[in-house]
């Protein structure tokens, strides 16, 4: 299957369909795509988590600094490098968003970064270990995010 180029003009549940949250996650996902638009001209694609392994497992690598396993079911991934940062998403069926940040440079900011969908509840690995500020978005209602800093190498 070929990637989705999310569109952030008219939301859409491509790959998301089996989500209890899906339109909320599809707005979230377009809500990421409108910011790397905007800031980079990048064009967001997504593809099956399910072609994508490597990608999970990184992401479950850099989670594991703090201990972290995901238990919901990722749907769709996305990983690019713009201006010398390295972006891993992975967008989950329950509707979780996570993202990796990860500056090339050794000096650079690295971060990961967690996003609920509207109308999720707080999953269980991650309601003892964090505080989520809110925010609003007119593609994904309000969104709840977190992020914990990255110390070692991915």
């Amino acid at each position: 299957m070929m990637g989705y180029k999310v569109d952030f003009k008219n939301v859409e549940e491509v790959g998301l369909e089996t989500s209890p949250v899906a339109p909320a996650l599809a707005g979230l996902r377009a809500n990421e795509a409108r910011y790397f638009w905007n800031k980079f001209k990048h064009e967001f694609v997504t593809e099956p988590a399910s072609e994508h392994p490597d990608i999970i497992a990184y992401v479950n690598e850099v989670l594991s600094e703090r201990d972290l396993e995901i238990q919901a079911t990722p749907l769709e991934v996305s990983q690019f490098e713009v201006e010398g940062v390295k972006w891993t998403y992975v967008f989950y069926e329950d509707g979780l968003s996570i993202n990796v940040l990860y500056t090339l440079d050794p000096d650079g900011k690295r971060a990961v970064g967690f996003k609920l969908s509207d109308g999720m509840a707080i999953p269980a690995e991650l309601a003892e270990k964090f505080k989520f500020a809110r925010q609003k978005s007119k593609l994904a209602g309000t969104i709840r995010g977190t992020f914990f800093k990255i110390k070692q190498e991915h």
